[in-house]
């Protein structure tokens, strides 16, 4: 009897433990589900970064490694947008667009300073731009809070005391400091947004020549914390000069590269490495240099055969189209059978349809 006794107890218990685990399931799935989308959440307020190592996700899906708000052990690519603008330009769009396209196995980041976070709030039609850019499975796009980016940086403080309304070249300024705070606290490749891609990006730690003479910071690519991008941020706070054009962007990289590689020569470090980073010549990014940006748009360069421009071209990774010259003025880009023309068509269809006719 007491065997019957113990084993109706044990019975009893068995059912009451299963009715509250049928109880519990909506809520402990709820609580998954708000564990999984943690590091997005995070995202948000871009504080400290937050690697895969620290909160465990699953990995059997490549689209929730990629959902994960910032590259680890495999760094993706970045993009800024530092305006309250929440259209992108069309070579904004297609920057992005190409690079995604091109790597598909990286994510692919635009931090947008007036985006809330939310892609459901922005279904109206003169947020095109963002829908389309979202479409891309390995595109996120996150809001940017430079306040907390800054935050645990050299930055931090410059930031506190800068007056924007007294900066002429503010915008350009916040987007050369927020790219070296995102690549030394997240790392990764870090591309401006009128950088459309023509090859696969490899990672590796490495500045770009803009010529013989000068460094460019619009494509860079370094590890997590290095050493480089911290001599840069302290650079940028010790010397800053808003009132010189590019004096905290080219010319601090330029500056930069000749102290840390102990040369004023340039050109003989160009793709050799020095000290650890890759000084990359300018055909990489910059095959026609700023002066003669208008060959970009120039009218009739290609017809049915591409076979020139992928020649001329062969040896770069992506080309930079002197946005800061170009969209001063009213260019057509459809039907000019420009070199512009081209790298859409190739290089970033889905924008390119988006274009006027």
């Amino acid at each position: 009897m007491k065997g019957i006794a113990k084993f109706a107890v044990f019975f009893l218990m068995l059912v009451f433990a299963l009715a509250a685990y049928l109880l519990l399931i909506p809520s402990l799935n709820e609580t998954i589900l708000k564990l999984s989308e943690l590091p997005n959440t995070l995202a948000n307020y871009m504080g400290n970064p937050v690697g895969t190592d620290q909160i465990k996700l699953p990995t059997s899906s490549y689209t929730v490694c990629v959902k994960c708000p910032h590259p680890s052990t495999d760094p993706g690519i970045m993009f800024l947008q530092t305006s309250s603008q929440l259209n992108p330009s069309s070579l904004a769009m297609c920057g992005i667009e190409s690079a995604a396209r091109l790597n598909p196995n990286k994510p692919v980041y635009y931090f947008m300073k007036a985006f809330n976070g939310n892609i459901s709030a922005y279904r109206d039609p003169e947020y095109n731009g963002i829908r389309l850019l979202s479409s891309f499975k390995n595109v996120i796009i996150l809001p940017l809070n430079p306040k907390e980016l800054f935050n645990n940086t050299p930055l931090a403080g410059w930031y506190e005391k800068v007056d924007p309304s007294k900066e002429r070249y503010w915008f350009h300024v916040l987007a050369d400091g927020c790219r070296l705070a995102l690549l030394w606290k997240y790392g990764g490749i870090y591309l401006d947004t009128d950088i459309i891609s023509l090859k696969p990006l490899e990672f590796q730690n490495f500045i770009g020549a803009e010529s013989v003479r000068f460094a460019n910071n619009a494509a860079l690519g370094f590890n997590r914390s290095h050493s480089y991008v911290e001599s840069c941020l302290r650079d940028f706070v010790e010397k800053f000069n808003g009132a010189a054009w590019g004096h905290q962007g080219p010319r601090l990289m330029t500056r930069m590269v000749k102290k840390w590689c102990g040369t004023d020569n340039l050109q003989s470090l160009f793709n050799k490495g020095c000290k650890g980073i890759m000084f990359l010549s300018d055909n990489w990014f910059y095959p026609i240099p700023f002066s003669d940006w208008k060959k970009y748009f120039e009218k009739n360069q290609w017809n049915n055969n591409s076979d020139d421009i992928e020649k001329k071209f062969s040896q770069t990774k992506g080309v930079h189209v002197w946005s800061y010259a170009s969209s001063r003025q009213k260019i057509q880009i459809r039907g000019s059978h420009s070199l512009v023309e081209y790298f859409f068509s190739t290089y970033c269809p889905s924008t390119y349809e988006t274009l006027p006719k």
